[in-house]
Formats: C-alpha cells, sequence, structure tokens
C-alpha cells in the first residue's frame, strides 16, 4: 500500500516476457538454415518473376507436309515394311527436313536479315535476363537463343508439325510464326524443284541424244539423195526392177514367136530376120538395164543398198525417239505426283494475353525443390548429430 491507500500489485518472482522482436530474432536464429537455403531464394525468384521479369506472347500454328498421291495403299509393302522397321516414311523425311530447316543456321541468318530478328529480341522494355544479350551476337549465339524462343515439334502419329513462336510483344510473336511458316512453304517448293528435276533430267537428256541422231540420219539422207540425183532410191530400184522384168517377159514371147516360126517357114523370111532383129535389140536393152540395176561401179542395187541402211537407221531412230518422249512423260506425271504441299491445319493466331513466364508454375518449382534440398540436408544432420551422440 502506498501513501495514498492505493493497493499495488505485488511481484511474485516470475519471470519477463520477452519482446516480439527478441522472439522473431531467436526464430530467425533457430531457422537460419531454412531461411537461407528456402525462403530468401524464394523472396528473391519471386521479385525477379513478379516485378521484373517481362511478359512473353505465344503465337502457334499446324501444318502438314504431304505428297499429291498420299494415300494410303492397302497390304504391306516394301516400303511400308521399313518405314515400320526405321520408323521414318519417306513422306515423313520431307516434313522433318522442313522442320529442320526452320531451326536452322539458315533459317536465323534469314530471319536477320530480312526480318530483324536480333531486334525482336532487344527491345527496350525486356529485362536484362531474357532480353538477347548482345546487339551483335555470333551466329552461334544467336541460334541458341532463337531455338529457346521457336520450337518446331513433329508428331510422327499425326504427321502434323507444331510451330511455337515466343515473343515480347504480340506482333513480334505473331510476324515471327507467319514468316516461319512462308519460309517453310518455300522451303517445300524448292525440294518440289529439285526433285522434279532430278526425275526429268535423264529423260530429257535422252531425248535430246535421239532427237539429234534423227537429225543426223536426215541430214545423211538428204546428202544421199543429192548425191545420188535420186530423190528416192528405193521407189527407182523398184521402177527398174520392174523395167528389168518387163524386158525380161518380152524377150522370152519374142524368142518363143521366133522358135515357133523357124518351124514353120524359111530362116531367110523377113520375119525370121525381124523377129531376130527384135530379140537382139531386146536382149541388148535387157543387158543394159540388167548392169545398171545389179552391175559393177554405181547401180542401182548399191544405191538401194545405202539408202536402205539410212532408211532403216532412220525408223529405228523414231522408235527410239518416240520411246524416250513417252519415257519423259511419264516421268513428268510421276513427277508431278510426287509433288509436296503444305496444308495450313491451324494458321498463326495473335496472341492477346502473355502466357510466359509461367511465374507461379515456376515459383513453386523452385519452393519445392529448395525445401526438398533443405529436408535432405536436415536428415542428413540429424542423423550425423544422432551418430556422434
Amino acid at each position: 500500500m502506498n501513501m495514498h491507500g492505493i493497493i499495488e500489485p505485488v511481484e511474485l518472482g516470475l519471470p519477463a516476457r520477452p519482446s516480439a522482436a527478441r522472439q522473431a530474432l531467436a526464430w530467425i536464429r533457430r531457422n537460419r538454415v531454412l531461411l537461407l537455403v528456402v525462403v530468401v531464394p524464394s523472396l528473391l525468384v519471386a521479385s525477379y518473376l513478379y516485378l521484373v521479369a517481362s511478359d512473353q506472347y505465344e503465337s502457334e500454328a499446324h501444318f502438314l507436309v504431304h505428297g499429291a498421291d498420299a494415300t494410303p495403299q492397302p497390304g504391306v509393302g516394301v516400303s511400308q515394311v521399313i518405314s515400320m522397321a526405321t520408323g521414318v516414311s519417306a513422306g515423313q523425311n520431307e516434313a522433318m527436313s522442313v522442320a529442320d530447316y526452320l531451326t536452322s543456321h539458315d533459317a536465323v541468318e534469314r530471319l536477320r536479315r530480312e526480318d530483324g530478328l536480333v531486334e525482336k529480341f532487344r527491345h527496350a522494355g525486356i529485362d536484362p535476363l531474357s532480353r538477347l544479350s548482345s546487339d551483335n551476337p555470333t551466329p552461334e549465339r544467336l541460334l541458341a537463343y532463337y531455338r529457346k524462343q521457336v520450337k518446331v515439334e513433329y508428331n510422327t502419329e499425326t504427321g502434323i508439325t507444331v510451330l511455337t513462336v515466343h515473343g515480347f510483344t504480340p506482333g513480334d510473336a505473331y510476324e515471327l510464326a507467319r514468316k516461319l511458316l512462308q519460309m517453310g512453304e518455300e522451303r517445300v517448293n524448292q525440294l518440289n524443284v529439285r526433285s522434279y528435276q532430278d526425275a526429268v533430267s535423264v529423260g530429257q537428256v535422252q531425248l535430246a541424244s535421239a532427237e539429234r541422231d534423227m537429225t543426223a540420219n536426215q541430214v545423211a539422207m538428204t546428202r544421199f539423195r543429192q548425191g545420188h540425183a535420186d530423190i528416192d532410191p528405193q521407189a527407182s530400184g523398184q521402177a527398174q526392177i520392174g523395167l528389168v522384168t518387163n524386158l525380161t517377159g518380152q524377150l522370152a514371147a519374142v524368142r518363143a514367136q521366133l522358135n515357133a516360126m523357124r518351124g514353120l517357114i524359111n530362116s531367110d523370111s523377113p520375119q525370121v530376120r525381124a523377129l531376130q532383129s527384135r530379140v537382139r535389140s531386146l536382149s541388148a536393152e535387157l543387158a543394159g538395164q540388167t548392169g545398171r540395176l545389179t552391175g559393177s561401179g554405181r547401180t542401182i542395187a548399191g544405191d538401194m543398198g545405202g539408202y536402205e541402211g539410212l532408211k532403216m537407221r532412220q525408223e529405228f531412230l523414231a522408235k527410239r525417239y518416240d520411246a524416250a518422249a513417252s519415257a519423259l512423260q511419264q516421268a513428268r506425271e510421276r513427277a508431278m505426283r510426287q509433288q509436296l504441299y503444305v496444308v495450313r491445319v491451324v494458321n498463326a493466331n495473335l496472341p492477346v494475353k502473355s502466357l510466359f513466364p509461367q511465374r507461379f508454375r515456376i515459383l513453386a518449382t523452385v519452393f519445392v525443390s529448395l525445401l526438398l534440398i533443405y529436408s535432405i540436408g536436415w536428415l542428413i544432420a540429424a542423423g550425423v548429430r544422432e551418430h556422434a551422440a
């Protein structure tokens, strides 16, 4: 009791309750490892993701590469057996080659030259950890960064290629996806041109060779006609044979008549002498025409032999030319049936909302991973202390 008559509480000797600050400091000291391993890194990651990291937008497109005659055939053929053994069919090769091209040095170099690829990844608003590090990167560094932003995946089951592009603005992602689709179509067209040229080149060479040989033989036939002054030695030979045959028939008839007349009248009669003269005339004419046909030196038979050789060669070359022309036409039709086409299953979209980075997912993954590391370390430390005790 004090002087004013007020009773004051009497302290019973209980210890003073520590302040909240001291309690917090004590908790921090007890859990400093948890804070350093789990809490502080998680807070740093959260600060970067929610305060610093730039939004990224995704544009996606789907396309299909197939041929004009890409119709499944019934049964199991050799190509299907090879496909089952290797896991890759002929049509898949082209689609995979297009996918490979879109993530290659060639594609990156073209985008860098024509579409300002470096500038798209170095906007002023992009955070330092997400942006391309240099305004003049090496081709290797740019390709590595490009492959983080652009994904091209081929589905072996559906045959559809999925193109995914990340950009720091909706327009950048959309324009880059459209450009890559265009480049893929151009690449397919280049493959078509090369395949067509390879398919028809042999046929074109064979046709050109047959045409040259036909022209050369035609020139030889023209020179032969001019040299022998005969436009058609074969027809001339047939006419000469007809003339010799006619003379032979006439001579035989006159001789028969002469033989018959000798048995009836005197051999000195004018009629017999006239027939004898006729026989001599026909014999001389027949000998001359026969000599012209088959005698020595330049004869119609010799001319016909040379001309018939050229004529037979001309017919052979004509058949060869027709066969080469038919083979070339078949090669062209086959090449046209094997032409490839790009079908846009899903066109590139203009994104509206940023989907990346996936902040909560990344933060949760980091937090759980750090917590697991801390738990494993705590268990190891506890086991060591228990063993030491």
